[in-house]
């Protein structure tokens, strides 16, 4: 921000303003009411109002008051500015808004600037087949999904984020202050770099109501507001009242103050001089009525300043005659023929207010990420291909390998990519990235701190919920980013997950929506090897309930080693309107497949390990053993050696799956594998003995259209968990190779009754297992040193 700092508005501007601003509240209240007769040419009638009367008003006349100043300031001083629209039922003003400055009719020529579109802008608001009543994907300017609340301030510090000219304007409403995420997200100025990131100015907007209750922080005194806010490290600025000509005033003065410091503190920043590490950011607390300028009352009950004008102030209009006058006396209280011309035009004096071009809010590329985004640059996975001679060696940290590509991904991409996770990176085992790159951190450092530093581009804060809204709003504003976690405690973000997977699934049919880059999930810590923090950290449940999305948007992928963990992170970091969870171990874990075989075997996503089982060619197994997941893999493979050791003529063949997706069928999911394919991986009769890595019902619902889904006999995780041994954890849960053996041998109808003694001794391979786990605390000698036998025919060894 280099623009020089432009005087408070005059009266002759701030009258103009107050017209425009009027004009944004008539569009909203029309769009909640009417479907004809848009500029009430006539008196209303019945047949005007619509059947069902949607949409939120009580918090629509702050955003347009807001949205209106915002135009001002972008146009005295030339910012890029992004609106966040906190409030999820803003979505009356979002739009009318991005209609007054002619981005809406733009993107959609048949809602046109005149008065037929504006009937059809009234019309399709809330109505079949036309748009969300919130600020949605369809709403021109708009990357935050107003179907739930609270991440409003984490996709504006995403947004901003290496984008040095950027201001994100969030205004945050006072119910949706009350939310966890919210509170948390205060913190982002704290990872925000006044040189290289842009700025956020949050606007609390305090209307003094939710739903049908006060908000805490509207009935809160302006003392204590300052002191709550002074005391996150802001400097709050108050504007408050009810009287338009007086706030037009104080609002244009506190934007004027607001933007003048955060210039001040960019240039303190960027010019080499003296800077504060963290400035006092500016912010803006808003007091006006809820439902400001509408009916304050209705049937004799206060509606304007209470929460009864939160949705529709005035309700029957339709049916009731004096309802239907109030409506009509309000909407004529904006004096439409002083707002819009003969055809339904927006006068001239009124369009000049709003900027023009990319620099309007409803049309900067800042909110339509596709726009700006730039290709990654990234290394050869081959680079960085753990060397497999032999099957099962070498034991490698599967992450840390990953570590180093990523880290050369941060050396290629210096202002497009960034690592989020909850304090996890070295827990997951990610730490090369630290020789390139540090923790964002501005507060104070201490001289035995380590890889924090104002610049470093790894983002770390223990509040998953603000890792998710920062990526999201890298995302959504062109960048690319990789999420890090432990398994269980992504569910924390479940519902964000929710909203960004509509998102995208909603944006595929907007042609104007240009791609966005894939929100990535890298699950660590994760079930099998959360032994040492017991039951309360054990829940692979998060694929469940990622599988249930839209089959176009969710990927999932569980790579058994380094090797598949490279190709699997290379190609979602390369995809775009994707959500692709991958779910990989940081323990020391055997390594099977080259880099050769790993990118054949992920780019099909599950196929046949000839090394690893002993059928012969032309004839189809007895028994197919299949797994996905890296501890499945392992458990599955130590089970086929003791099934080649007591039964060596049983024929058994070893599937692994690494894209979950290819067991659905090619109509569920556009990775599915056909059904001649499936047959002749699985089988059309056989049994498959399958070791998941999540809860086994998950298989069953993606392969219940499958022939063979009744032969499936699936093991994974049964919600039995504990602090224990991480064999004993698979016991508890009947995944671990003796179990996974005696499953497969009562399930070959040539075996029963043949093999008792076997499924007996196997038997007491578990009960010696859990005597020896509780008398020693570790896991039984033959298997801590178990490995795959290279002495084995069939062609085993690696090429």
């Amino acid at each position: 921000m280099t623009q020089p700092s432009s005087p408070s508005a005059a009266n002759e501007e701030l009258q103009l303003l107050d017209r425009y601003w009027r004009a944004a509240n008539y569009l909203s209240v029309g769009q909640i009411y009417l479907m004809d007769n848009p500029l009430l040419r006539e008196p209303l009638r019945p047949e005007h109002i619509k059947p069902r009367l949607l949409g939120h008003w009580g918090t629509t006349p702050g955003l347009n008051f807001i949205y209106a100043h915002l135009n001002r300031v972008i146009r005295h001083r030339s910012l890029d500015m992004i609106y966040i629209c906190g409030p999820g039922h803003g979505g009356p003003g979002m739009v009318a808004n991005t209609w007054l400055e002619g981005s809406y009719s733009e993107i959609y020529p048949h809602i046109s600037e005149d008065a037929a579109g504006m009937q059809k802008l009234f019309k399709q608001f809330s109505f079949p087949g036309g748009i969300p009543s919130h600020a949605a994907p369809e709403t021109p300017g708009s990357i935050n999904e107003g179907g739930e609340l609270g991440y409003s301030l984490s996709h504006a510090f995403g947004a901003v984020f290496d984008y040095p000219d950027l201001i994100a304007a969030c205004v945050i409403g006072d119910g949706e202050a009350e939310t966890g995420p919210l509170a948390s997200g205060w913190h982002g100025i704290k990872f925000l770099n006044a040189a290289r990131d842009g700025a956020v100015l949050p606007i609390l907007h305090l209307n003094g109501y939710k739903i049908a209750n006060p908000t805490l922080l509207g009935r809160a005194s302006d003392d204590d507001l300052q002191q709550l806010f002074s005391g996150y490290g802001y400097e709050p600025f108050f504007v408050s009242g009810n009287e338009p000509e007086k706030m037009h005033q104080q609002m244009a003065q506190t934007l004027d103050q607001a933007l003048d410091n955060i210039r001040r503190y960019q240039q303190q920043a960027r010019s080499g001089g003296e800077a504060q590490a963290i400035p006092r950011w500016p912010m803006i607390i808003l007091r006006s009525p809820k439902g400001w300028t509408g009916p304050q009352t209705v049937d004799g009950k206060k509606v304007e300043g209470f929460w009864r004008a939160h949705q529709v102030p005035v309700a029957s209009c339709r049916e009731n005659d004096e309802h239907r006058q109030i409506l009509e006396t309000w909407m004529r209280s904006y004096h439409p023929e002083d707002l819009f011309d003969e055809q339904g035009r927006l006068k001239p004096e009124l369009r000049a207010l709003a900027p023009e071009g990319d620099k309007r809010m409803g049309a900067t590329p800042y909110a339509n990420g596709g726009r700006l985004r730039r290709e990654l640059q990234t290394p050869a996975i081959s680079d960085y291909a753990v060397e497999v001679t032999t099957r099962g060696e070498p034991q490698v940290q599967s992450t840390e390998v990953l570590g180093s590509y990523l880290r050369d991904i941060f050396t290629r991409n210096q202002d497009n990519f960034r690592l989020f996770g909850p304090d996890e990176t070295a827990s997951n085992r990610l730490s090369n990235v630290f020789e390139v790159t540090n923790r964002t951190w501005q507060e104070p450092v201490e001289p035995y701190d380590e890889q924090l530093a104002p610049d470093g581009r790894v983002m770390e804060i223990l509040s998953e919920h603000q890792c998710q809204g920062w990526l999201e709003g890298y995302l959504l504003t062109g960048r690319h980013g990789l999420f890090n976690c432990y398994e269980a405690f992504i569910h924390i973000v479940d519902s964000m997950f929710n909203q960004h997977a509509k998102w995208l699934k909603v944006t595929r049919k907007l042609p104007w929506r240009e791609p966005v880059s894939s929100l990535n999930y890298l699950l660590s810590s994760h079930v099998w090897r959360q032994d040492h923090n017991g039951y309360s950290h054990q829940d692979p449940g998060f694929m469940d309930h990622v599988a249930n999305k839209k089959a176009d948007i969710v990927r999932i992928y569980l790579p058994p080693d380094a090797n598949t963990l490279l190709w699997v992170a290379d190609h979602c970091l390369k995809t775009w309107d994707r959500i692709n969870v991958i779910v990989a171990g940081k323990q020391p874990e055997p390594q099977w497949l080259t880099m050769e075989e790993a990118v054949k075997h992920c780019e099909v996503g599950l196929g046949v390990w000839p090394w690893a089982g002993n059928e012969q060619q032309g004839k189809e197994p007895d028994v197919v053993m299949a797994c996905a997941g890296d501890v499945p893999t392992m458990e599955t493979l130590a089970a086929v050696d003791l099934l080649r050791h007591y039964l060596p003529d049983l024929s058994v063949r070893v599937v692994n799956v690494v894209d979950l997706m290819a067991l659905q069928t090619q109509e569920q999911h556009p990775h599915g594998l056909s059904q001649e394919a499936f047959d002749a991986i699985f089988t059309k009769d056989k049994p498959v003995i399958f070791a998941f890595h999540g809860y086994p019902s998950l298989i069953h619902r993606l392969t219940y259209l499958r022939n063979n889904h009744r032969n499936f006999h699936v093991r994974g995780f049964m919600e039995e968990g504990t602090t224990t041994t991480p064999f004993d954890m698979t016991v508890m849960n009947e995944l671990d190779r003796f179990h996974l053996a005696q499953a497969a041998i009562l399930r070959v109808d040539k075996l029963q009754g043949q093999a008792d003694e076997i499924l007996d001794e196997l038997q007491e391979k578990i009960a010696a297992h859990h005597r020896y786990v509780r008398e020693y605390g570790e896991d039984l000698p033959e298997v801590r040193g178990w490995k795959w036998p290279s002495q084995q025919g069939g062609g085993d060894a690696p090429e």
